[in-house]
């Protein structure tokens, strides 16, 4: 795969690494980030075992006002943010940060909704042997919902992989940045096919590892 006479196979390598690190640092940072909040969100619900409406309330529109905007759109809102932060605006390391920040709420709602799909009568039984509140959080909520969780988080990968990609619109590395700048910008669809096809194996690699964690823990 060349371009202009240069080959394009070591920049293609090195790009796919950026993508990975960028993926696998947002979804350390934005997973916690969003595991804490979503839990959060489900504990302080009206009826929940640490019920607050005040703290539900305000986080609830704070999610639903971050989680809607448009990752593109987000990422350059936050541009002062960014840089103050990390000191760069562009950039592998710059846009990390953006990607994590907006993780963490898109997140919080695949762990609250999974949450919310417990039996009741788990809790309630926990609750009847005396088990404490942090405890029947730590030990039976979570637990209980790992299975689903891990879908979550399959899906959440995905989500994260088309993320670094737009990321490179706004030259923030890794593969999108590799296929606007070798692909669509010398009009060489070879690069954006074989881009897209790099992209489509980290994502059927991610999502069968997954599928097979979630089965292992559901039959258990």
């Amino acid at each position: 795969m060349t371009s202009n006479g240069t080959d394009l196979w070591p920049l293609l390598l090195a790009a796919l690494g950026e993508t990975l690190w960028m993926v696998t640092a947002t979804l350390a940072a934005g997973g916690l980030g969003g595991l804490a909040l979503g839990t959060l969100l489900y504990v302080t619900r009206p009826g929940n075992v640490l019920a607050n409406r005040g703290v539900f309330s305000v986080l609830n529109v704070l999610v639903n006002i971050v989680r809607p905007i448009p990752f593109i759109i987000f990422i350059t809102a936050i541009l002062p943010l960014t840089h103050s932060v990390t000191g760069a605006s562009f950039g592998t390391e710059a846009v990390i940060f953006p990607m994590a920040i907006i993780t963490v709420f898109g997140t919080s709602r695949i762990v609250e909704q999974n949450l919310v799909a417990l039996d009741p009568g788990v809790i309630e039984a926990a609750r009847a042997v005396g088990a404490s509140r942090i405890r029947i959080v730590g030990s039976i909520i979570i637990p209980e919902a790992l299975g689903p969780l891990i879908l979550g988080y399959t899906f959440l990968f995905v989500a994260i992989v088309d993320m670094s990609a737009m990321a490179g619109a706004v030259a923030g590395g890794g593969l999108g940045d590799f296929a606007l700048q070798y692909g669509y910008q010398r009009f060489n669809h070879v690069v954006t096919w074989v881009t897209v096809a790099v992209i489509v194996i980290v994502v059927q690699g991610a999502q069968m590892v997954g599928n097979g964690l979630a089965r292992r823990v559901l039959r258990r």
